[in-house]
């Protein structure tokens, strides 16, 4: 089996190419971050030179132009993973008068920023949420997009002699309603193969197989190079929902239900609610939709137990992967347990290749007796 790592860069519209040797030979840097509820983001750094066939024939042949696709490939140890599928939104060039010093960055967003260019008209009737997000996703299949629409908890579907859904702004601002509405979230999942992007949209899903855990404190054992918590008891927040009876104005109280199917609680002991507030903007809802609403709010305070670290991963022995779970050990009884990777950004030079990341539960102590794998 290869060991160590190979990056892969692919640049070019719509369906880019492998980069020239030349490109590969002047990158200094390469850097992607991966976010729950956020647009992954890249940048990449090159070496600049007056001579060098960047600085003379790619810049003015627009290769590295805003819109320009970009995809990034690490191999460890004989795997690929595809870190990003994206676009370039921005370059920068800082020339030097000092000899090997001057640098061209160029930065981007993953491919959900095609999604948001162009507001658009669109009349949906009679179609369920979760037809509009795939029939909106299918339009971007030129990008290997593929949708994963997870049905809502609570169906709602509009008679069209009563209303009809009407689409006034981009497709991502769309989609991203049309989530919120209903406890869920959208982002685009890179991979598993270079072109290829799943667009979910479905509610934020804490099940699965654990990534291998991270161990600190743990002599040899020990695979990040460091590790910290914290707990904030001012995070989360009890929600009063009301709704209007729409004929006699009378105010409805709507009980949350408790729905933990596709993402249950990771620690034993959850944090308390110390803050009481109402939701906002939802008496004239109808039930479903002012429930889903609120749990989609209460669902965003729960996390009340973060962590930040930073491994290596060649020690580690692969990418750890956001939104998944991962286990920790060696923090001690409190600690310890399954997380919610909320983030993690890859930091990637020559000889070397470091990720930082943040973790998330809803409180303290493990619901596990030991942490596996």
């Amino acid at each position: 089996m290869l060991k160590g790592f190979y990056l892969t860069l692919l640049i070019g519209p719509t369906i880019p190419a492998p980069a020239p040797q030349s490109v590969i030979d002047a990158l200094n840097s390469v850097q992607v971050t991966t976010s729950a509820g956020q647009a992954s983001g890249f940048q990449l750094s090159f070496a600049l030179s007056k001579k060098s066939l960047i600085n003379r024939v790619m810049l003015p042949a627009g290769y590295f132009d805003p819109k320009m696709r970009v995809i990034v490939v690490m191999t460890i140890n004989g795997v690929p993973n595809v870190l990003l599928d994206g676009v370039i939104t921005r370059q920068e060039i800082a020339p030097s008068s000092e000899p090997g010093t001057s640098t061209l960055t160029v930065t981007g967003e993953d491919l959900s920023l095609v999604m948001d260019l162009e507001n658009r008209g669109a009349c949906y009737p009679a179609m369920p949420a979760e037809a509009r997000v795939a029939l909106i996703v299918a339009k971007y299949a030129v990008y290997g997009m593929i949708p994963l629409v997870i049905p809502t908890m609570f169906p709602d579907v509009d008679i069209p002699t009563q209303r009809i859904p009407v689409q006034t702004s981009t497709d991502l601002n769309y989609i991203k309603q049309l989530a919120d509405q209903n406890g869920y979230v959208f982002y685009i999942e890179p991979g598993p193969v270079p072109g290829m992007n799943t667009a979910y949209w479905g509610p934020e899903i804490r099940i699965g197989i654990p990534q291998p855990a991270l161990n600190i404190n743990m002599d040899a054992q020990t695979n990040v190079e460091s590790l910290s918590f914290s707990f904030d008891g001012l995070s989360r927040r009890q929600l009063a929902v009301v709704i209007q009876e729409p004929n006699t104005k009378i105010g409805i109280t709507i009980p949350l239900p408790d729905l933990n199917i596709l993402s249950p609680p990771l620690a034993l002991k959850q944090a308390p609610s110390l803050r009481v507030e109402p939701l906002r903007d939802v008496a004239k809802l109808n039930p479903i939709k002012a429930t889903a609403r609120a749990l989609a709010e209460s669902f965003k305070s729960s996390e009340a137990v973060s962590g930040s670290g930073q491994l290596d991963v060649l020690r580690y022995g692969r990418v750890l992967r956001a939104r998944q779970l991962v286990g920790v050990r060696g923090a001690g009884l409190t600690y310890d347990g399954l997380y919610y990777v909320k983030s993690v950004t890859h930091n990637i030079k020559r000889g070397e290749y470091k990720q930082s990341f943040t973790l998330s539960r809803n409180g303290l102590i493990s619901i596990t007796p030991r942490v596996i794998p």
